[in-house]
């Protein structure tokens, strides 16, 4: 079993010289465009189906008599299956492919989702999402590794940065379900449609099948394990060579995605409830929360090239912590509140620009898919303890104080481990046993 990555001296980094944001994309051949476009699709509607949840989860409360912490452990219960299915998937990348792989867990939770839409109790519908979460998690852990490792390194931050921008995408398509389904149907039947309209993603498979190819250092060192019967286990990111990578890489997703979803999850039930705005009028400023993300993952993939995978993360962790601050604790105006909607979301979700890429980098290409879809989904499993957190603490505080305390504190946690890893932009990937 190898164990050993890479000393420092032997990586080999890529000079970037041009750090325009469309530069990665002029560039692209044919394959690599399909690639990207596919991933793309992919993470879109993977987050339409996630912030489904969130944005009915009012509708939940009233139909089904839960409470506020009940119902935020199915957005919990979502996040820690969803932990379980990337660690998963990331090592099934590495037995059976990237492509293979991404294709089995776009399927598997646009299933679910449409069970979601059926469930006739709450109970029902807490299990649909924990299974939906299995594939949602194997969806990032698929594609980024793909992404990753199909763009040239001098690109790989601005590409698979651009990506992830697809996220808030797919969080804009589901807010405009809501505003159209709530307006045109009645509650109790519109949040079954809207879980519904979250199968669609299943129909990317017939582009992923024909179109996209399994990258060439992938195939070749798939091909190099089957030869030398040395294949990867599942453990084997625990090794000695490579466990302070994975438990810091852990540390850096717990705290970035702790953090976002502890805002993201419940700031709708925050406008319904502390600032009084109906789920119509919500709209609006949850639109310049999205636009803010929107805009801060493609800057933050532009800053991945530039400054760095660490030092983006060092700056959008501080300014999180400012806005949210702001955001929940002082007081302010509605007007003020939309405004201020747009910083929030830059900071609070720009930095997952620079995770698919930092998170390839860090990884041998034997391990990658194993390494990669365990940190980032490990934080997803801790960070899936935050919505039902929030909503626990709410029972005694304020909802604005329970989401301050808890991204606050994930922010902080991501802040640290950050600087405690290495720099990793424009490192050149290469095949392995």
């Amino acid at each position: 079993m190898s164990t050993v990555q890479p000393s420092p001296d032997a990586i080999e980094v890529a000079k970037i010289e041009d750090t325009s944001l469309l530069a990665f994309y002029r560039d692209m051949n044919a394959p690599e465009r399909r690639t990207f476009w596919a991933c793309a699709a992919g993470w879109t509607l993977d987050g339409m189906d996630f912030m489904i949840y969130p944005l009915v989860i009012g509708t939940i409360i009233a139909l089904w008599k839960v409470d506020p912490g009940t119902a935020g452990l199915a957005g919990t219960v979502t996040l820690l299956a969803s932990a379980i299915g990337g660690w998963l998937a990331g090592y099934l990348c590495d037995r059976i492919g990237r492509v293979l792989t991404l294709q089995i867990t776009i399927v598997w939770f646009s299933f679910f989702s449409l069970v979601c839409a059926f469930a006739q109790n709450f109970d029902q519908l807490l299990v649909a999402r924990a299974l939906l979460g299995l594939g949602f998690g194997g969806e990032w852990a698929a594609g980024a590794v793909l992404m990753g490792e199909v763009i040239r390194p001098q690109y790989r931050g601005r590409a698979v940065g651009s990506v992830q921008s697809g996220w808030a995408v797919g969080w804009g398509l589901a807010v405009l379900s809501q505003a159209v389904m709530f307006t045109i149907l009645p509650a109790e039947e519109a949040w079954r449609w809207m879980f519904a309209i979250g199968a669609l993603p299943a129909l990317l498979v017939f582009f992923l099948r024909r179109y996209v190819e399994e990258p060439k250092i992938a195939a070749e060192t798939l091909a190099k394990q089957k030869a030398s019967g040395d294949r990867p286990s599942l453990l084997e990111i625990f090794s000695p060579g490579v466990l302070k990578t994975t438990v810091l890489a852990a540390l850096a997703a717990t705290g970035c995605q702790g953090g976002y979803y502890a805002i993201t999850f419940w700031v709708p039930r925050f406008l319904t409830t502390e600032r009084k705005l109906s789920i119509v009028g919500s709209t609006g400023y949850l639109a310049t929360l999205i636009i803010g993300s929107f805009i801060g993952y493609l800057v933050g993939a532009w800053l991945a090239d530039r400054i760095g995978r660490r030092n983006l993360f060092l700056i959008f962790s501080i300014g999180a912590i400012v806005l949210i601050l702001i955001y929940t604790q002082v007081t302010l105006t509605n007007d003020v509140l939309w405004l201020l909607g747009f910083p929030l979301g830059f900071f609070a979700s720009g930095y997952f620009s620079g995770m698919g890429a930092f998170l390839t980098e860090l990884y041998p290409t034997r391990l990658r898919g194993s390494g990669q879809g365990f940190c980032y989904n490990f934080g997803r499993g801790i960070g899936a303890l935050f919505p039902f957190l929030v909503g626990w603490l709410s029972t005694s505080t304020s909802l604005g104080n329970a989401i301050c305390i808890f991204a606050v504190a994930a922010y902080g946690l991501f802040f640290l481990a950050a600087y405690a890893l290495p720099e990793t932009r424009g490192r050149i990937l290469h095949a392995d046993a």
